[in-house]
């Protein structure tokens, strides 16, 4: 192997050795890694590419900027069309203007021009509609999600201020874990740890109202699983309480139209010699899933649980009068 080869390979061993440690490492600590002295390290310094740089506020340590392009994928054609549908729902479901996943689309559809022409020119479609200025501009979302996205990546705290009920602003530190997005009010949600009061919390990122990187670490707990904690959720809503169980009566003339879809991971649904559809589930808080029930209006029926059927009972009862007697007038 020529020394230009070799060089080559050293960088690269480098960057991977730099991505698994978010803190950065000290010339003395990547030369113990990679069995060399510390000062043919030093000797890499001039080569070293655009995203690894020498932090001299912090140690000297090396490191890596992870808002730099770090990566290089590629797809089959069957890939590439399942990234399509999930970009199809990003663009439709966050009304946000979002310049970083436009960015992404467009890299995207640029390796896929000549593998996949069509889905190339709809990904650049879909990156069009994303970035669109015509779109719900928040400058503060964005800039929220960028330094959670950080936080996350480096496993750093976060110091937040943030909107509560009555609009009082609440402040913490905050060690996000995991963020999702949340359809239903198209809307982002991190899950962490919050100081105070020193439990796992989660907030809308469209809530935050300040946001700074801090100095501290944290490491995710190996037992925090978000697939389990979000089991029983309707959508992000989780509770230590049990689940309780939602049964609904959908009519038949929705009954397949419903047994096409699989709502929730816990659902059962059995039809019913009349046509109609019995569907049951086991949900950590079924008060979320209020705006699903009610688009389907008459057409379904809430069987359990009972403080459930009675809140719709009372809603159907006000709509009812407020039609009854012609509401606001144009």
């Amino acid at each position: 192997m020529n020394s230009i080869m070799k060089k080559a390979e050293r960088l690269l061993q480098i960057e991977q050795i730099l991505l698994s440690h978010p803190r950065g490492m000290t010339a003395s600590e990547l030369a113990r890694r990679l069995g060399v002295h510390r000062s043919t390290i030093g000797r890499y310094l001039p080569d070293l590419p655009k995203h690894i740089y020498v932090d001299d506020e912090d140690d000297h340590r090396w490191k890596v900027d992870r808002t730099a392009d770090l990566l290089h994928v590629r797809f089959t054609l069957n890939e590439a069309m399942a990234v399509h549908l999930a970009t199809r729902l990003l663009a439709t479901r966050l009304e946000r203007q979002n310049p970083h996943a436009a960015g992404a689309l467009r890299k995207l559809a640029t390796a896929l021009e000549k593998l996949a022409p069509q889905i190339s020119a709809h990904l650049r479609y879909s990156a069009d509609e994303m970035d669109d200025s015509r779109r719900f501009q928040d400058p503060n979302f964005i800039r929220s999600l960028e330094v959670l996205t950080q936080a996350w990546a480096e496993g750093r705290k976060v110091r937040l201020w943030y909107r509560k009920e009555g609009d009082q602003i609440g402040e913490c530190l905050f060690s996000p874990y995991y963020i999702e997005p949340y359809a239903v009010g198209q809307a982002v949600h991190a899950i962490g740890y919050r100081e105070p009061p020193g439990a796992l919390r989660t907030h809308k990122v469209e809530r935050i109202e300040r946001i700074e990187l801090t100095g501290d670490f944290y490491t995710v707990p190996a037992d925090f699983d978000v697939g389990e904690l979000l089991r029983y959720a309707w959508g992000i809503w989780y509770t230590d309480e049990e689940p309780q169980e939602v049964v609904l009566k959908f009519q038949p003339r929705v009954a397949r139209r419903v047994g096409e879809t699989r709502w929730h991971r816990t659902e059962q649904v059995s039809v019913q010699e009349d046509g109609s559809l019995l569907w049951r589930a086991r949900i950590a808080e079924p008060i979320e899933m209020l705006p699903w029930i009610r688009g389907w209006g008459a057409d379904v029926e809430v069987l359990q649980p009972a403080w459930l059927r009675e809140e719709l009972r009372r809603e159907a009862e006000r709509m009812f009068n407020l039609y009854q007697t012609g509401g606001a007038h144009a």
